[in-house]
């Protein structure tokens, strides 16, 4: 038995770096997922798909551990990094794009997160658990867009 949970997050923030450099990193999937929290291993699977480990979250008597692969592909002409789940490893699908637009002195970002993640609990957990996966990983996703907002010089 397993709780379905269902993350939709959407983000948009401008900051100062140049567009290049904003894609460069955002482009690089382990150089990027270095500024991801409490990410516990990042596997290049080849072919441009990675396989996330999350650390363990909860406590010790109830806790998950979030693992799922996704498959990358980057256009830098169009500014556009996208992500699509793979189906059949780990808890979870998540997929997801990161969308830049050059505004010459800074670079405006759009990041688009979807997924669901299973939770091995009984259903009758979902009104309790659902609301704190989907805080846990908002929580992560907020960190995140600190930390590359601190990498790319704070925001325009």
């Amino acid at each position: 038995m397993a709780i379905s949970v269902s993350i939709d997050l959407g983000y948009e923030f401008e900051v100062k770096a140049k567009m290049a450099d904003v894609f460069a990193v955002l482009s690089d999937v382990p150089a990027s997922v270095s500024h991801f929290p409490k990410v516990d291993k990042l596997t290049d699977m080849g072919d441009g798909v990675y396989k996330w480990e999350m650390e363990k979250v909860g406590t010790a008597q109830v806790n998950i551990q979030t693992v799922y692969a996704s498959k990358y592909v980057s256009d830098k002409a169009k500014g556009t990094v996208k992500w699509t789940p793979v189906k059949g490893i780990g808890n979870a699908q998540v997929g997801g794009s990161w969308t830049l637009k050059d505004n010459k002195k800074s670079t405006g970002i759009v990041l688009k997160i979807d997924g669901t993640v299973e939770v091995p609990l009984p259903s009758l957990m979902k009104m309790v658990v659902a609301p704190v996966v989907e805080g846990e990983f908002e929580k992560l996703v907020d960190k995140y867009i600190a930390n590359l907002i601190k990498k790319f010089g704070g925001e325009a």
